[in-house]
């Protein structure tokens, strides 16, 4: 499960319900720093069990680097509504189309920078797949060319197993009493406002069955799609820790190479840089976003 260090947004961040064609989308939309002249917009997408939270502590300093970021709540995650019973809704081509739209809402006709997290890099992929014209680039972050490992892959299916016949609270319980307690390493970022317990509850209830269902399926039978991404005229980043048990290291390596991509490896991360080493993602991020063609100097 993907685990933010905080829920807390930095002060200047908006969260609000952004408005597409597709309609309403949860999102936490940071400026760039006052000062800064703006270089673009990034759309940040999280992983399974994740939300817009997960990119919390990245926002001000791409804001300092001057990208506006948009992290956002996909159909039926956390704070963004979905239908709770109906898996068709949540087939990898609709939230695919989700995409597009919320891109065409936060750059307001000029291209973005496409990031996502784990299952979100699969989704960015699809919608890049069915569009790239709405996208400056592509980061692929946490996430793997096809269907996750194989001690993945019976994760979820416990997890398949649990919600057809238990409420998301009893599943919460049972996720809680068998997990051991995390000793996680002190971040790169701040530390105020560090995760709650009972904000992993809220947003875990938040999320919609049929969305855990539907993506969690995806995550176990996604096809490998390098060749046809690889194929796009779109700069590639692939970004990741130095450990990953979704999906091996070796196999990322292997995929850049496909993709002729930048290929950056977080020292001391593993399948979550983003809060596992905000600072060091961070500066690979916007290093690699500078490096894709001149800055749109309007979006800020």
């Amino acid at each position: 499960m993907s685990r933010p260090r905080t829920f807390v947004p930095p002060a200047d961040a908006r969260a609000y319900a952004l408005a597409t064609e597709r309609g309403e989308f949860a999102v936490v939309d940071a400026p760039v720093a006052a000062g800064v002249e703006p270089r673009g917009v990034a759309l940040l997408l999280p992983g399974f069990t994740g939300s817009k939270e997960d990119f919390n502590l990245l926002h001000e300093a791409l804001g300092r680097r001057g990208y506006r970021t948009v992290a956002v709540d996909g159909r039926g995650q956390f704070e963004s509504d979905g239908p709770a019973h109906d898996e068709s809704a949540y087939a990898q081509e609709e939230l695919a189309r989700d995409v597009l739209a919320q891109a065409a809402a936060v750059g307001a006709g000029r291209p973005v920078h496409l990031l996502g997290h784990s299952l979100g890099g699969q989704i960015a992929r699809a919608a890049v797949l069915l569009d790239r014209t709405p996208f400056r680039s592509l980061t692929l972050m946490a996430s793997g060319p096809a269907q996750i490992s194989s001690s993945q892959q019976q994760r979820v299916k416990l997890l398949r197993d649990a919600l057809a016949v238990m409420s998301m609270a009893e599943v919460w319980e049972a996720m809680q009493a068998l997990e051991a307690p995390e000793e996680l390493e002190e971040p790169d970022g701040p530390e105020e406002g560090l995760e709650d317990g009972e904000d992993l509850r809220r947003r875990w209830l938040g999320n919609k069955p049929a969305q855990l269902l539907a993506t969690g399926r995806q995550l176990c039978t996604e096809p490998d799609r390098v060749a046809e991404l690889a194929a796009l005229p779109l700069p590639f980043h692939v970004l990741s820790g130095a450990r990953d048990d979704t999906w091996p290291v070796p196999l990322l390596d292997d995929m850049a190479l496909r993709l002729r991509a930048r290929r950056t490896v977080i020292a001391g991360a593993e399948h979550s840089p983003n809060t596992d080493r905000p600072a060091a993602t961070a500066e690979a991020l916007a290093d690699f976003w500078d490096g894709t063609g001149p800055a749109d100097r309007d979006q800020g």
